[in-house]
């Protein structure tokens, strides 16, 4: 996986890509259409956001490249990459527990706040690492 040159992107297997970690200033791309739902990305190396429908899905700080990210009813997957560690923050369920596996290891659960969101501390070396959250 690298960057996603386009800023965001659509995956043959349905799942979107998005985020550019090596840029030194502010990019967005805005009205990209997708299964009925329309996104907006924001990212460069400090930041990286993402939003569907003008509500916020996804950010992590330092910026991120996020590839074939997945999101159901019960389950979230996506692998990310980035040059250091990085904090990840999702919009999800208020008040759920979730159980979170990265890169195959698992790490226990987490409960969403009041607001829906989690976040996670991620080890990143510029290879890409798996995110599994299941509800």
């Amino acid at each position: 996986m690298s960057v996603v040159k386009d800023l965001i992107q659509k995956e043959t297997d349905g799942t979107i890509s998005f985020g550019d970690y090596t840029l030194n200033e502010k990019s967005k791309k805005g009205d990209f259409s997708h299964n009925g739902d329309v996104y907006k990305i924001k990212t460069y190396n400090k930041i990286t956001k993402l939003e569907k429908n003008d509500m916020f899905v996804y950010e992590s700080v330092p910026g991120t490249s996020v590839s074939h990210l997945s999101i159901t009813d019960d389950l979230v997957t996506f692998s990310v990459e980035g040059p250091s560690d990085a904090e990840v923050t999702l919009e999800l369920v208020p008040e759920t527990e979730y159980f979170v596996s990265v890169d195959g290891k698992d790490n226990g659960s987490l409960k969403t706040n009041l607001g829906g969101k989690l976040t996670l501390a991620i080890k990143l070396d510029g290879s890409p690492v798996k995110v599994e959250i299941k509800k």
